[in-house]
Order: structure tokens, then C-alpha cells, then sequence
């Protein structure tokens, strides 16, 4: 019993339970608990940076070929293009098939949007397609750590990792110590993964405590369609890249269950990707791949925010009677297609975009997303977990077909799950040996 419970998926599954029952039965007391959630994810994102910086370095530098990294990366956009395509398309069959908006009959023009007026004036900061390829260059390369600009981090890391492939011997100093660095921050992961519970329960009385659960049966319809809609396209459609990459995608969701529960309950792919990140080197990614593929992919790559992003583009136009043809559906599927990148892996990025894109068709009247305030958390669950999954399983296939996939290193790991979860963030030698510690190891 005490080894059942000392598992980081039991202790953060049981904490998201009693989260839910402090937020229900004393929600003035889950309302407060949000500083423990918050504080969580800041640790975690204090620590991104770096982790990302040293992996993609140190995993090109290692490749020792340049053109091998220039094929990854362009086989990963493709990917990424067309799975969210796919994401945005089904979304957008689903919500006109279920039509969950249909017979509200909201009068956009008698609803108060003073509360969505933040979200507003962050959509219209939203850069271009050129100011968003210009922000990806930094200022300054200290610039880019402070502000925890991911594009801005890979670009650096990719120059430097690439020039450290061209110094050849002289540059090999350089790696050692990167490498060792990354040692020393995956040791502070696991001390920070403890307190994961906390921050996943406290999420969740912070969430059910503040908007309570009679603003989710009011738009319960549409939530179910949200997650209805991404567990089919978790099963169906990243199902079949595990079928055809030759990997099984049930124990892919077995393998990431600790990493699942918590984005579940703190609404942040962000909180987890330290943990990631070693777990698909564990489990027979090489390193390089992990490093260009995964980071890339919390930008580009958002399958579940896609989903939400046109079920609820088109249940706000269905709520408030505005009349969208095939060929306007077609125009909002096309700005998603633009809009949806870039898009965060923190809570609450994905309301913005959405904000981002009804501002810019003028078709959809924005003042109608207050009608998803009150859910907008609730959904936020289901589009982290399927864009986390969504990004593991898109790590793992580019690895399968750049033949950068250790399949016996793959069947340890899933035979010793438990002793993976163990030992995910334990440092490791080139040589590929655990490094010791004096800390315990994070179930």
C-alpha cells in the first residue's frame, strides 16, 4: 500500500479528487489555493529555458550533422502542418454536426464585454505573420532567457549547437559542460515534481471553487463535444500515426499517465515538459530529436487548442444567430490555420487566439466568448492533455522515421514503467549510466 501510494499518478490522482471537493464544498477556500498552482508552473518555467537551451545543444552537437538537423526540423513542420489541419477540420465538423449553440439565441449586442476586455486588448497585440517571424529573432541573446521566448530559445540553441558541430574537438569543452549543466537541472526537476500534487490539486479547487459546477451544466453540451471530439481525434487520428509508425499508442498513454493527470489538473503542457523531455529519451528517442521536436512542438503543434479554437469560433456565431456559410466556416478555418500557432502550452493561451481570430474576421461578434468564460477552464483540461499527448506521439513518430528510435531501450521501458517514472529525471552519463544522487528518486 505505501509503495502504491508513493507513485507521483496516485498521489497527483488522489489530490486532483480532494481538490475537486474542497472547491465544491468550501469554495471560498479553493479560490484562495490558486497562488499553490501558480507557484508550481513558475517553478517549472523558471527551469524551461535552460532545459531546452542545454538538450538542443547538446543533442545537435552530438549529431554531428548538419543536414540531419535541417531534415528533422523540416520533417516535424510537416507533421505539425498537417495533424493541426486535421485538428482544426474535425473540430469544425463535429460543432456543426452536434450544433451546440443552436436555439440559445444571444443578443450580441445586449452582452456586457467588459469582462472579456483583457483578452481583447492581448488579441490585438498579437503580431502578424511578419512581426511573428521577426519576434522569433531576440535583441539580444540574454533577452530571450529572460523573457522565456521558446522560438527565440531554439533559434539560439540551434545556431550554437550547430556551430559547436562545425569547432569539431574545440568545441567539445563547451558540450561537457552544457551536459553536465543539464545534470544539475534535471536534479532540481525532480525536487520541483514533488510538489506536483499540490499544484495539480490546488488547480482544480482553485477552478471548481471560482466558476463552480453549475456554470459547467449550462454549457455542458458544448464541453461534452470538446471532449468528446478530442478523445476521437486522439484515438483516431494519433492512433493511426502510432499504427503507421509502428508503436502502440495505448502504451504511450500508459507511459505518460503521471504526466497526463497533472497537465490535467494545472491546465499547463508546460508544467510537464522538463519531465517529457528525459521520459522520451528513456523511452528510446535520441536526444536531438527530443530537443528540436518537442519544444517546437508546444508552439506549432497544439491539436487540442485547434479543436477548441473552431468548436468554439463557430458555438459563439450558432449562440448569438449569426449566419455563417460553408465558404465562412472555410474563411475562419483559414485564419485558425494562422492563428493557432504560437499559441502558449500555458493555461489560458488558447482563449486569447480565439480572441486573436474573431477580431480579425469581423464576422463572429467577440463579445459573444463571455459566454464561455465560465467554461473556458474546464475545456482548457481537455485541449492541454490532448496537445501533450499530441506532442509525445509526434516526438516519437519523427524519431521512428528519422531511425533515431532505440526500439530496445522502447520495450525496457515500457516493461519497467514504474522504475521509469522513477528515474525519468535521473541524470545520465554519456555512457548512458545513472549518474548518482543523493536525493531519492520521484515516482
Amino acid at each position: 500500500m505505501k509503495d502504491w501510494l508513493s507513485r507521483l499518478y496516485v498521489q497527483v490522482f488522489v489530490a486532483i479528487i480532494i481538490g475537486g471537493l474542497v472547491g465544491y464544498f468550501l469554495p471560498h477556500i479553493g479560490v484562495t489555493l490558486q497562488p499553490l498552482a501558480d507557484g508550481f508552473i513558475k517553478l517549472i518555467k523558471m527551469l524551461l529555458a535552460p532545459v531546452i537551451f542545454g538538450t538542443i545543444v547538446v543533442g545537435i552537437a552530438k549529431m554531428g550533422n548538419m543536414k540531419e538537423v535541417g531534415r528533422i526540423g523540416v520533417r516535424a513542420l510537416i507533421y505539425f502542418e498537417v495533424v493541426s489541419t486535421l485538428a482544426l477540420v474535425i473540430g469544425l465538423v463535429v460543432v456543426n454536426v452536434m450544433q451546440p449553440g443552436v436555439g440559445m439565441n444571444i443578443d450580441a449586442t445586449q452582452i456586457d464585454g467588459s469582462a472579456i476586455a483583457g483578452y481583447a486588448k492581448r488579441a490585438e497585440a498579437q503580431p502578424g505573420i511578419v512581426g511573428f517571424l521577426m519576434d522569433i529573432i531576440p535583441s539580444t541573446m540574454a533577452e530571450a532567457f529572460t523573457k522565456g521566448a521558446m522560438l527565440q530559445i531554439i533559434l539560439i540553441s540551434v545556431l550554437l549547437g550547430l556551430a559547436l558541430v562545425q569547432a569539431g574537438e574545440r568545441g567539445r569543452p563547451v558540450v561537457v559542460v552544457i551536459d553536465s549543466l543539464l545534470d544539475a537541472l534535471f536534479r532540481i526537476v525532480a525536487m520541483v515534481m514533488r510538489l506536483a500534487p499540490v499544484g495539480a490539486g490546488a488547480g482544480v479547487a482553485f477552478t471548481i471553487g471560482k466558476y463552480g459546477l453549475g456554470t459547467v451544466w449550462s454549457l455542458a453540451y458544448l464541453m461534452l463535444g470538446v471532449y468528446a471530439t478530442s478523445i476521437l481525434f486522439v484515438v483516431l487520428v494519433l492512433g493511426s500515426v502510432c499504427a503507421w509508425s509502428g508503436f502502440s499508442l495505448l502504451k504511450v498513454l500508459s507511459y505518460f499517465k503521471d504526466e497526463i493527470l497533472i497537465t490535467f489538473g494545472t491546465c499547463s503542457t508546460e508544467a510537464v515538459m522538463p519531465r517529457m523531455m528525459a521520459k522520451l529519451e528513456r523511452l528510446g528517442c535520441e536526444k536531438s530529436v527530443v530537443g528540436l521536436v518537442l519544444p517546437t512542438g508546444y508552439t506549432f503543434n497544439a491539436d487540442g487548442t485547434c479543436i477548441y479554437l473552431t468548436m468554439a469560433s463557430i458555438f459563439v456565431a450558432q449562440a448569438t444567430n449569426t449566419p455563417l456559410g460553408l465558404g465562412d466556416q472555410l474563411v475562419v478555418l483559414g485564419v485558425l490555420l494562422l492563428t493557432s500557432k504560437g499559441s502558449a502550452g500555458v493555461a489560458g493561451a488558447g482563449f486569447v487566439t480565439l480572441a486573436a481570430t474573431l477580431s480579425s474576421i469581423h464576422t463572429v461578434p467577440v463579445a459573444g466568448l463571455v459566454l464561455l468564460l465560465g467554461v473556458d477552464r474546464f475545456m482548457n483540461e481537455a485541449r492541454a492533455v490532448t496537445n501533450l499527448i499530441g506532442n509525445a506521439v509526434a516526438t516519437i513518430a519523427v524519431a521512428k522515421w528519422e531511425g533515431a528510435f532505440d526500439r530496445a531501450k522502447a520495450e525496457e521501458a515500457y516493461r519497467n514503467r514504474a522504475a521509469v517514472a522513477a528515474e525519468a529525471v535521473i541524470p545520465r552519463t554519456e555512457a548512458g549510466h545513472a549518474v548518482p544522487r543523493p536525493v531519492a528518486a520521484v515516482h
